[in-house]
């Protein structure tokens, strides 16, 4: 029976690791509990001042203390890491970042946890290795395209562009008031973070502009490759999702072999902060086999 563990801090777990992109270094930075019996790796989304432990701060501790070990990778873009212009798929650069962590570490195979873009990036990871993905968690994301019933681009993704373009705490409460279901829980504390998070790294914010301007399909659809994706997956969204609607998780879900889905309600974007409790439990007990 695993032993509760004291309590994990963002600046105790705090990594970096080089990585060569393209000819050139650039250095990720990684949060890592460094102890478990197997490696669950735990992937951000794309939001202005987003970074691994401000995603999955409050699935942790509940991973370490059931035997995992987590590692939060913060992309190329984001958070402490390097500054990067994505002309490409972002989705594909992810992956490669993912497997240049994985190859530094010395991890052969890893469990996935992605919300949004980084459910993007395990798809893509899980295409490109699939022999190193263990189980995947897609929460809010998994492949690009439009929805057949919302919209596009929704209204949180128009949010989020406003908020790149004009890093303002009007524009960031505006975000956030969408991005979760019920915004009582946002404080002003929370928001005055968020907001000093981003405009520490101005340069992650203007080159997300620029790769849109050079690339505005930084998540391509690939609904039409799910097929090949052959782990075990559980596909977790919530009912009120205003980014990314409910019928793309619909999509995931009828294109992945092996796949079921759990839906939320009184859920935004951010499942795994708004029901992190109930969360962790179906999470765990997927990993472990029995769900």
């Amino acid at each position: 029976m695993p032993q509760t563990m004291p309590p994990l801090c963002e600046a105790e777990t705090s990594r970096f690791i080089e990585i060569t992109e393209g000819g050139h270094a650039l250095r990720l930075h990684y949060n890592d509990t460094e102890r478990g019996a197997d490696t669950v790796i735990m992937l951000h989304g794309s939001g202005p001042g987003a970074s691994g432990w401000a995603n999955f701060h409050r699935n942790v501790e509940p991973f370490v203390n059931a035997g995992h070990r987590v590692i939060l990778l913060d992309f190329p873009g984001w958070s402490k890491s390097d500054a990067i212009v994505s002309t490409g798929s972002r989705s594909d650069l992810n992956a490669r970042m993912l497997q240049g962590l994985m190859d530094g570490l010395n991890i052969d195979k890893a469990h996935l946890v992605g919300n949004s873009m980084g459910a993007h990036s395990a798809v893509a990871f899980a295409l490109a290795h699939p022999h190193r993905v263990g189980r995947l968690v897609l929460m809010g994301g998994g492949t690009g395209g439009t929805s057949s019933v919302v919209p596009m681009p929704t209204e949180g993704i128009k949010l989020i562009g406003a908020l790149y373009r004009d890093p303002s705490i009007e524009n960031l409460k505006r975000m956030l008031q969408v991005f979760v279901y019920d915004s009582s829980s946002l404080t002003e504390a929370l928001m005055q973070s968020r907001l000093d998070n981003m405009l520490a790294r101005r340069d992650h914010l203007e080159n997300f502009v620029k790769s849109a301007a050079a690339n505005p399909r930084q998540f391509p659809d690939v609904g039409h490759r799910l097929g090949e994706v052959g782990a075990q997956t559980l596909i977790i969204w919530g009912r009120d999702d205003r980014f990314v609607p409910l019928d793309i998780g619909l999509r995931l879900l009828a294109g992945l072999q092996n796949a079921d889905l759990h839906v939320f309600s009184r859920c935004g974007h951010w499942a795994q902060w708004e029901h992190a409790e109930k969360f962790n439990r179906m999470v765990l007990e997927f990993l472990a086999g029995e769900a």
